[in-house]
């Protein structure tokens, strides 16, 4: 591809090489004379993130400069994957640095295998959040993102005996290269203690946060470049570090543990992202972390908005901060706090400023991610925020009640506070000036079903803003062949606008282009059939169907749907082998959470199955199965580009978007799927022709749940679906403890199939043989792969930030 350099001067291998040499010998104190990878990519990162350092210090000094509005982006987690070749990528010297590696003898893509992933994320929210920096950087957003320096992430994933054992992410082991530690921004986060209030000489009551204990939050930044423009903006990650060291008295004593247990306690706040929560330590471990996120932003935040102003009457006309997700909410209860308390300004005042700086995004409708804390256990870890909580409950419940007088079930409904319990996502959203969802049909669910109460009372405050990808990563970076392609076909100018790669779309027809397609699609099925025989030791056919679900593990996303479809496959071909039909490669990746059983159990089922398929001679060349273990930002970057068919089988009305089936579909892969989240939009722009759409809609879910209805009925009578699932339950899939997944098959037949999992069997089968009959024909599959990469342009997360930018927060691209 075209490589333009934001430089006015591309350095030259030879110079490069020098630099990378360098930083080895000055920071690593190493010798460069071997060509080891890790020493090579350690000097090569360090001589990218120097470059991207100066570009971030003019950034924020033309930021200053110009007084620009800025956009505070807080996430519990992020999941930016690697950041070598996407940072070199983004400075447009790829093959500058590719050639200074060459002349030592070198891969580019090999040293960059040296690099871990961050575990500073687990799944969609945290990967949506990465997109959108890197948006911001390209479009010239001045946002600031920020989250929580995870010491063990979540957890890496290995499979014992099939089953899902969680390790501790060692992902700092090395350090990293792309971290500035900023030694000197420790702030202090409070907890415990009590609310105290004084009463002035002039009678004006003032509250203060008395006897609490203490920790500090360290400030680690990584800095994110947009593509070739010389902005940089930086995503800070709080560190908890004690304000109590090594108690020297109790060492002398003998008390080794007691010399370290209070720094050891206050640390564990930023070792592990979501802790299990069934405990309460758990709960209040998750609580603490919330708070600590925010009250250090808060302290960053508002030292960079005193630096050129003293009103906070203006305090939203100069800052606009997004809530992603729920997880942060208790941000508004801070944000009072310290107007309040700090500032000593009226409520009113103080509300009408924290309504106007705040804008929520939604993220489910799942229950269990709506979060509540108790109100015992807020008061006891933030005793000020609850007494503020309780006030914004109050009035709120006022003005509930001016509106709609008597009405005590709507009251009940929308309160804050409600038996014991404090809702947050009920705080975000009254304390927010605009709330969003993240597909049309979430909006549109969110307005009808989970906030309707909310919606009638501020009209207008619900909008939509669907989620996008960044093409930076994930088809310019993952997918160079074909975009190299693509740029070769219809110029470069795609990259920055993915609208244009319309101009696809009549090449769709042509045969010499089909064919450097299908040439593309199948190089990337070998690379990736390399990298599983590499990781798992089996060996699968790049010439088979390449069939993908990749994403965390959950009943509503049902992969046991898709279990079934493979059992199923494999009945028939036991029972005929003349029924063979395209031979399928079923590719998994996902984890489950540590505490979710039935999911932990989905796992263990899925590589039972797969051993017997697997191992089964009668059937080989017709199916494989997978699942491959600890899945992450770089192992997809080696599936997207690789798959045929993209599992986007959700129970329709519960994925509030998904982006895999975006990053999927750009790659083009074909979409199988419900009219769920995101797929629905998909659907509209790629053409019903060109997807294999299955399945309940999200009103008849409702409908069947609410009506009543008989899964036991449904697997009577359906004989593949009976003996499919009788195969699990009769333990032929794990003969050594017969009723093992005795529990899966009971939350089918016997306890109501609340994910319709049996209700959508047959329609999701039957489609898998329209998959089938398009796979035989390899040119009209490619056409119709074609066009799904061709009509994505909508799905851009620069066309999100555009409407986020305009919609929501009021801010302009800095010039």
């Amino acid at each position: 591809m075209t490589d333009t350099p934001y430089f006015a001067v591309t350095p030259e291998p030879k110079h490069l090489l020098e630099d990378i040499r360098h930083h080895i010998v000055s920071y690593l104190g190493n010798d460069f004379e071997e060509a080891r990878k890790d020493t090579y990519y350690h000097g090569l990162a360090l001589s990218i993130r120097e470059r991207l350092s100066e570009q971030w210090l003019k950034t924020q000094r033309y930021y200053y400069e110009k007084n620009t509005k800025r956009v505070y982006y807080l996430s519990l987690e992020f999941l930016p994957g690697r950041f070598l070749l996407n940072n070199i990528l983004k400075l447009q010297l790829m093959e500058p640095c590719r050639q200074a590696l060459k002349s030592v003898g070198l891969n580019l893509e090999d040293v960059a295998e040296e690099e871990w992933d961050p575990g500073i994320g687990n799944g969609g929210l945290g990967r949506l959040a990465s997109c959108y920096l890197d948006s911001m950087a390209t479009l010239g957003i001045a946002g600031y993102s920020y989250g929580i320096r995870y010491d063990y992430g979540i957890f890496f994933q290995e499979f014992h005996d099939g089953y899902q054992v969680e390790k501790c992410d060692n992902w700092l082991r090395n350090g990293s290269a792309w971290e500035f530690k900023r030694q000197n921004d420790l702030f202090e986060v409070k907890f415990y203690g009590r609310t105290v209030c004084h009463t002035q000489p002039d009678g004006v009551s003032h509250f203060c946060w008395e006897d609490a204990d203490n920790v500090m939050a360290l400030a680690c930044d990584y800095l994110i470049p947009g593509l070739g423009n010389g902005r940089v903006n930086n995503m800070r990650l709080w560190s908890a570090v004690s304000s109590r060291e090594f108690n020297l008295q109790d060492f002398q004593n003998g008390d080794y543990i007691g010399a370290m247990e209070a720094k050891v306690l206050s640390e564990t706040i930023s070792k592990v992202l979501y802790p299990k929560d069934e405990t309460s330590a758990g709960k209040e471990l998750r609580l603490k972390q919330q708070y600590f996120l925010v009250a250090a932003t808060f302290k960053d935040i508002l030292r960079r908005f005193r630096r050129k102003h003293s009103d906070f009457a203006t305090l939203s006309e100069e800052v606009a901060i997004q809530l992603n997700d729920t997880h942060p909410s208790i941000a508004i209860a801070e944000l009072m706090r310290i107007l309040l308390n700090e500032e000593a300004l009226e409520w009113k005042a103080a509300w009408r400023i924290c309504t106007r700086t705040f804008a929520y995004t939604n993220h489910t409708v799942l229950p269990e991610a709506l979060e509540s804390w108790s109100v015992e256990l807020l008061g006891r870890v933030l005793p000020r925020h609850m007494d503020i909580i309780s006030e914004i409950n109050r009035q709120f419940m006022m003005a509930i009640e001016e509106k709609y007088p008597g009405d005590t079930d709507r009251q009940a409904r929308m309160a804050i506070v409600y038996h014991g319990q404090v809702r947050m996502a009920h705080l975000a959203i009254v304390g927010s000036h605009s709330v969003n969802g993240v597909s049309e049909l979430h909006t549109r669910i969110l307005k009808q079903r989970l906030f309707k109460d909310f919606h009638e009372f501020y009209p207008g405050k619900l909008k939509n803003v669907t989620n996008g990808i960044t093409p930076r990563r994930w088809i310019l970076q993952v997918n160079p062949d074909l975009s190299n392609l693509i740029t070769d076909t219809i110029g470069s100018a795609w990259v920055q606008d993915l609208n244009r790669l319309r101009e696809l779309v009549p090449y769709a027809e042509d045969p010499g282009f089909i064919k450097k397609w299908r040439t593309v699609k199948q190089e990337n099925k070998k690379r990736l059939a390399a990298y599983i025989q590499r990781t798992v030791g089996l060996k699968v056919d790049p010439e088979s169907l390449f069939d993908v679900q990749i994403k965390r593990i959950h009943e509503y996303k049902r992969q046991l749907l898709n279990i079934l479809h493979v059992i199923t496959l494999y009945n028939r071909l036991k029972a005929d082998p003349q029924t063979a039909g395209v031979p399928r490669t079923f590719i998994f990746g996902g984890k489950a959470a540590p505490g979710y059983y039935i999911a932990k159990l989905i796992i263990k089922l899925i590589n039972s199955v797969a051993e017997v398929i697997n191992t089964d001679d009668d059937i080989a060349g017709q199916l494989k199965m997978v699942f491959l273990p600890n899945y992450c930002v770089t192992q997809a970057e080696k599936i997207v580009p690789a798959a045929d068919l993209s599992e986007q089988i959700s129970t329709a009305g519960m994925e509030a978007s998904g982006t895999g089936n975006m990053k999927l579909s750009l790659n083009g892969a074909l979409t199988i799927g419900t009219l769920d989240g995101a797929n629905v939009e998909i659907m509209e722009e790629v053409g019903e022709e060109n997807i294999f759409i299955f399945g309940l809609k999200a009103d008849e879910v409702d409908a069947l749940r609410s009506g009543g209805r008989n899964p036991k009925k449904i697997y009577e009578e359906d004989p593949e679906l009976k003996k499919a699932v009788s195969l699990i339950d009769k333990g032929f899939f794990s003969p050594d403890k017969p009723d093992l997944f005795a529990p899966i098959v009971d939350s089918l037949i016997h306890y109501g199939d609340y994910y319709m999992v049996l209700s959508d069997y047959r329609t999701y089968v039957e489609t898998q043989k329209a998959v089938d009959r398009l796979y035989l024909q390899p040119d009209k599959w490619a056409r119709q792969a074609i066009l799904n990469t061709a009509n994505m342009g909508k799905f851009s997360s620069d066309r999100a930030i555009r409407e986020y930018a305009e919609k929501i927060w009021n801010v302009k691209p800095v010039e």
